[in-house]
């Protein structure tokens, strides 16, 4: 009788608890979800900054686009390292080092023209807008009926160029957040994104 009583009891307490196998198996599981949660938040986080710039781009040159065939003359978009900029075509083909210098002579003959009673500036005021890209990012530009991607930073700017007429170059932007990408290729008539290809990691 006092065997059947000890064994009734035995098999209680092990009922009762976990082993330490079932303990190991549980951590892992749970390390795995944990793993897998961040590595999803890390790639939607490089997807919204890559879909963030791609899309303002996007935006600055339909812009672009609108402003030269209002204007009727021509608009172009400067990559110069994390900035992108819209501006006339006569004001980019400055050097950037000499801009601030002819900023001032033109309000020095408007302001000429004004003091003698003349309009210095006929039609529209020129349209100047400016976005930087997430410092993480890394762009490259691909020319019309070209293979390479030509990086954009402090030595190597580039300009794209929108006509009155309503065109502008076929370019393809690549922007890259580590090992992250997006490419977006532009149609000439519209300046809108016509083809997407991407990879997230």
């Amino acid at each position: 009788m006092e065997n059947r009583i000890s064994a009734a009891r035995t098999l209680k307490r092990s009922q009762a608890g976990f082993t330490l196998l079932e303990i190991v198996v549980v951590l892992v599981i749970v390390a795995i979800v944990i793993g897998g949660a961040f590595g999803l938040m890390v790639a939607s986080n490089d997807e919204r900054a890559l879909n963030r710039d791609s899309t303002e781009i996007e935006v600055m040159a339909k812009r672009a686009r609108a402003i030269s065939s209002l204007q009727q003359k021509p608009y172009v978009l400067e990559f110069n390292e994390q900035t992108v900029t819209l501006m006339p075509l006569a004001e980019a083909l400055i050097d950037p080092r000499d801009r601030e210098e002819a900023a001032a002579a033109q309000e020095a003959r408007e302001a000429k023209a004004a003091a003698g009673g003349e309009s210095a500036s006929k039609g529209f005021a020129a349209m100047h807008a400016s976005y930087t890209v997430d410092p993480d990012i890394r762009i490259f530009i691909r020319r019309w009926a070209s293979d390479t991607w030509l990086p954009v930073n402090a030595k190597n700017r580039h300009l794209w160029r929108f006509d009155p007429q309503g065109f502008c170059e076929p370019v393809g932007v690549r922007l890259e957040f580590g090992r992250s990408w997006i490419e977006n290729e532009f149609h000439p008539l519209t300046g809108g994104i016509r083809d997407t290809a991407k990879e997230i990691y």
